[in-house]
């Protein structure tokens, strides 16, 4: 959790950092952004603007991350009951669903959701995805 908390501000306080005059802040901007095209395709249009700048990643996965970090923070507070692999596949696939209408919509050409929708249809996959990880973590006793 503490690697996702980092990545996430990370992603946020890459666009400022790339234009920081300190070489150093800099860099590590730079490195963020590298890492994230390693994910990520970057498309400017479809990511979101601070700073000036784009995000390190697109909306989508803007999306995913900051939902991830929301997820699995819940589950090490909440402490989720141990979920069997059936029911864990179950709601991975529902979890999934709104992000892969909007993605199947682009591509047939069908719709252009925004940038917000995208973000928002990727939600609940990032918060399910980092739950079922943690919360089965936490029950191992990893």
């Amino acid at each position: 959790m503490v690697l996702a908390l980092l990545w996430t501000l990370g992603l946020v306080a890459a666009p400022a950092a790339i234009s920081s005059s300190h070489p150093g802040v800099a860099r590590a901007g730079l490195l963020v952004y590298m890492a994230g095209g390693v994910v990520c395709h970057q498309r400017p249009e479809r990511s979101f603007v601070i700073f000036g700048h784009t995000l390190p990643v697109c909306a989508r996965c803007t999306g995913l991350y900051i939902s991830a970090l929301i997820g699995g923070l819940l589950a090490l507070v909440l402490a989720p009951r141990r979920i069997d692999r059936y029911e864990a596949r179950w709601l991975l696939a529902i979890a999934a669903l709104p992000t892969a209408v909007t993605w199947l919509a682009e591509a047939a050409g069908l719709a252009h959701p925004s940038n917000v929708v995208r973000a928002v249809a990727a939600v609940s996959l990032g918060a399910v995805a980092a739950w079922l990880v943690v919360g089965t973590m936490a029950n191992d006793g990893v």
